[in-house]
């Protein structure tokens, strides 16, 4: 693993290169000029290139923060460097993904809040008809919201029926005091046009479940699952009826730690997850809220009436692990680390060089059967890893 120095500056080899000790897993970190690295989100592009966005700045919830771009072009030994896609000096421009559209086009869609407040998050798109070389101009997807604010984090689903599936979740604002993450619910949008217009369909009994990521197990029905605020453990939901109801999130025996997951089907038809091996139970603090570090509205002491309970932060984001399923995510019996550490996570602070947990992993499989996965790195850079699926099973110790 790469160590820091004296400073605490982690080293960057930016060249695709083995891990020492297992040539069977080349890494890299992906180049950027920002002093806060989060949210990854990798897609295969046309040609065989590999697209990553996350977003970056000083650090999350002030505006500096904005998306980047960088590109693995097919048969590289290096990212490119990055590219900016969106500057608005009056929001924290956050949680990236794209979207290969039937049509050919490509997709970026992004949130965009005001400082630490998420109740205030929009959506905004911007579409590229050359496989991410050049963009159209910056639109409003979802705009602003009495109460509360969209986010976005997992990718879209196209069904064989044509629709899109778009999973969300409101961050809704208590009646007193700043958003705290207590009221959140999910919800999937669902476009029948290619993305001219949505409908909302709320996830039933999701108060505390977010970061939907849905997965089409190939049947006629869907699985999804869930980061919790509770932070104890990841949840799961099912539908089958396209997305337009489902039951309610149940937990599973994975822990969460209040931390993004991200999961998919593999070519074999097994799911594979990423996620933190971490909950509650591993905590040694409890932060009084994501965005404590920054500053801005007070937040009320009032524990949410609908549930009891309140988002807990703080809970290590460490070890990054990867998990399989053969049963359709009912169980996760293969499970193998890519990163450990303490993950320490009280606070966002990059710019102090504070901050070390691995989170935020973005998955997806390429043709040729290699898995990729792209994760924050202490907050620091964004890391990449290309690794074939037994690895998870112990190949390649």
């Amino acid at each position: 693993m790469p160590m820091p120095d004296a400073a605490g500056v982690i080293e960057r080899p930016e060249i695709l290169t083995p891990a020492p000790g297992d040539p069977t897993r080349i890494e890299a970190f992906i180049p950027t000029p920002c002093v806060q690295n989060h949210a990854a989100f990798l897609l295969p592009l046309p040609g065989g290139d590999m697209g990553c966005v996350w977003f970056g700045g000083t650090q999350e919830g002030v505006p500096d923060i904005s998306v980047h771009f960088s590109r693995l072009a097919a048969g590289a030994d290096r990212w490119s460097p990055a590219v900016r896609l969106s500057n608005d000096p009056t929001r924290s421009e956050q949680n990236p993904l794209m979207f290969h559209a039937p049509d050919g086009k490509l997709w970026l869609l992004w949130t965009a809040q005001v400082s630490g407040n998420q109740d205030t998050a929009i959506i905004r798109r911007r579409i590229s008809s050359d496989g991410g070389r050049n963009w159209g101009p910056i639109e409003t997807l979802f705009g602003e919201q009495p109460g509360f604010g969209t986010f976005i984090r997992s990718p879209i689903t196209v069904l064989d029926s044509g629709d899109w599936l778009l999973p969300i979740w409101r961050c809704t604002k208590p009646p007193a005091g700043a958003w705290t993450g207590d009221l959140d619910t999910s919800s999937v949008m669902i476009s029948s046009d290619s993305g001219a217009t949505w409908t909302e369909h709320a996830v039933p009994g999701s108060t505390g479940c977010v970061h939907m990521s849905i997965v089409d197990l190939r049947d006629g029905t869907l699985v999804a699952f869930y980061r919790s605020r509770w932070a104890d453990s990841i949840h799961m939901s099912r539908s089958s009826d396209g997305g337009r109801a489902w039951s309610a999130p149940v937990p599973t025996d994975l822990p969460n730690n209040n931390s993004s997951v991200m999961a998919i089907r593999l070519a074999d038809g097994r799911l594979a997850m990423a996620y933190n091996h971490a909950s509650v139970a591993d905590a040694t603090g409890r932060r009084v809220s994501l965005y404590d570090d920054i500053g801005g509205e007070e937040l009320a002491p009032a524990v949410p009436p609908s549930t009891g309970r309140t988002a807990f932060w703080g809970a290590p984001r460490a070890p990054m692990t990867l998990a399989l399923s053969s049963d359709q995510g009912r169980s996760w019996p293969v499970r193998r680390n890519l990163e450990t550490g303490d993950g320490y996570c009280m606070t966002n602070n990059s710019k102090d060089r504070l901050n070390r947990e691995f989170s935020y992993p973005s998955l997806c499989q390429t043709p040729d059967g290699m898995l990729h996965v792209a994760y924050t790195y202490w907050r620091q850079t964004i890391k990449y890893v290309r690794i074939a699926p037994g690895w998870v099973a112990g190949e390649g110790k």
